[in-house]
């Protein structure tokens, strides 16, 4: 029999589902009345085996029209899709090269830049799981809608400090925007706090001017000196003798700008005071001085009465980051100080936290500033010693900020005031979120046994934490007897959902 030339074509050509099963249900199915199949238009997977859109990896695609009527998801179809001809069809043509439907199915779990690009914005988060990341995660997963996709990975999958690792990220997602939250811990050696710091940073910055997409970079009061009422630029002189820390931001905020004016690096900069919220899994910062006092760790007040400083509340910076994104023809290029509107005395702050735990001390005593640091020297003398005798302790990391608590250091907000985003919230503050601050840390302290127990008293009607440390086995035998309930009902689960909608 000899072949037509079209039929030689279709020989040397790798064919989709649809040209083989001929289906017609390809990608121009609608024009002749009929629905196109899901692997017709998924297109994460085109150019997969040479296939176009899912055409040759129909297998992991859920809702298929295999046999005439939609199939169901991929966990239910994959089995019988392996005895399918056109499946083994392309798995001897790929040979070497078919791609495990394991490793097809990450594609469709991850985003990218081509999900549903014409309704959806795509931005990547660095630092997701830190106190910031976390607040924009949420922030993005669960008040923007189908409006923007978030994808945050983690260190195993994208180091700062690793370049080729930044390189081969972003061959794989091209997001709309990147936002930048991670930094290295306030105490790490120079090393790595250069690389991650400011090398990681720029380099994002770098891959933002090859997308050509913004930059939203999140930076820290300890770029700037001490003092009243701070404007955005009056930043302190880099010099050897500042932390790691310091020195890292002060350098990445100036290449940032640098970029900006010499090769159109669309960035903003978020500056931020000392930073309070929820959910944050490491006891830093304030959460730091927080648990000093609720471990009575102080004994007397480490400051000056005067001394005050700004605050950030982490609830107030997703909005922002969400408006800035919308708003790049004016905030573009600029740096922009966001804390709360009134600066805090950090000895009202301890003295209001020691009076909603009810306990005795820091006592209302100063200590000055010479003193406090001689103690700590010698308490690191002695820590030192402990160490040696491989007993791992030291001090926290924010006792190298101790200076800092001494002198006042208020940064202006007015810069943002003025914008067109204005004052948000601004009767929110630490002193009205203290309250619930405290609730969810002491909690999750005590059942850490971090700290001593505050609530001796819990709400616990069937005294149920008392018998599960004293008598497990008269606990669990009330529960199966039925005399006590402390489990949920999920019965309602077992409606069919179907009969709900038709109800």
């Amino acid at each position: 029999m000899r072949l037509s030339v079209q039929d030689k074509g279709l020989r040397n050509k790798k064919l989709n589902c649809w040209e083989v099963k001929r289906c017609d249900r390809g990608p121009g199915a609608a024009e002749h009345g009929r629905e196109p199949c899901p692997a017709a238009t998924e297109t994460r997977l085109d150019k997969v085996h040479g296939g176009r859109n899912a055409g040759r990896a129909c297998w992991v695609v859920a809702g298929t029209f295999c046999g005439g009527r939609p199939q169901g998801t991929h966990a239910a179809k994959l089995e019988v899709c392996k005895n399918c001809s056109f499946y083994r069809q392309v798995e001897g043509e790929e040979g070497k090269k078919f791609q495990r439907p394991l490793f097809l199915l990450a594609k469709l779990r991850n985003p990218s830049r081509r999900i549903d690009v014409s309704q959806r914005k795509f931005g990547v988060l660095i630092g997701g799981s830190g106190l910031i990341g976390g607040a924009l995660m949420h922030y993005f997963k669960t008040k923007t809608g189908e409006e923007i996709e978030i994808l945050s990975p983690n260190s195993k999958k994208l180091s700062l400090r690793e370049p080729e690792d930044i390189k081969q990220y972003f061959k794989k997602y091209r997001p709309d925007f990147l936002i930048n939250a991670a930094i290295a811990a306030i105490d790490s050696d120079a090393q790595l706090t250069y690389a991650t710091n400011y090398l990681g940073s720029i380099n994002l910055a770098k891959v933002a001017m090859a997308l050509k997409i913004p930059y939203i970079h999140f930076s820290s009061a300890a770029t700037l000196p001490s003092g009243e009422n701070l404007t955005e630029d009056q930043v302190r002189p880099l010099t050897p003798d500042l932390s790691n820390y310091a020195k890292s931001k002060l350098m990445a905020e100036k290449t940032l700008r640098h970029l900006h004016e010499t090769q159109g690096l669309d960035y903003t900069i978020i500056r931020l005071g000392v930073v309070y919220g929820k959910h944050d899994h490491k006891i830093q910062g304030f959460h730091r001085l927080l648990f000093t006092i609720a471990n009575q760790a102080m004994p007397f007040m480490l400051t000056r009465r005067d001394a005050l400083h700004s605050y950030t509340s982490t609830v107030k910076i997703p909005p922002f980051v969400h408006y800035i994104l919308e708003k790049r023809d004016e905030f573009s290029g600029q740096t922009y100080h966001f804390v709360d509107h009134n600066p805090v005395a950090l000895s009202q702050l301890i003295l209001t936290i020691k009076h909603y735990l009810d306990i005795k001390i820091p006592r209302e005593i100063y200590i000055s500033y010479p003193v406090a640091g001689f103690g700590a020297n010698i308490l690191k003398v002695f820590l030192k010693a402990l160490n040696k005798l491989g007993i791992e302790a030291r001090l926290p990391a924010e006792m190298m900020f101790m200076k800092d608590f001494y002198q006042t250091q208020t940064l202006s907000s007015a810069k943002l005031i003025n914008s067109s985003y204005g004052n948000p919230d601004p009767e929110r503050s630490i002193f009205t979120e203290l309250p619930s601050i405290i609730e969810y840390y002491i909690t999750r302290w005590e059942h850490l046994n971090l700290v001593s127990a505050y609530n001796s008293c819990s709400f616990d009607p069937l005294r149920q934490t008392e018998q599960f440390e004293r008598e497990p086995e008269n606990l669990i035998n009330a529960i199966h007897r039925g005399s006590i309930d402390p489990l949920a009902s999920f019965e309602e689960l077992r409606e069919d959902p179907a009969d709900q909608t038709q109800d």
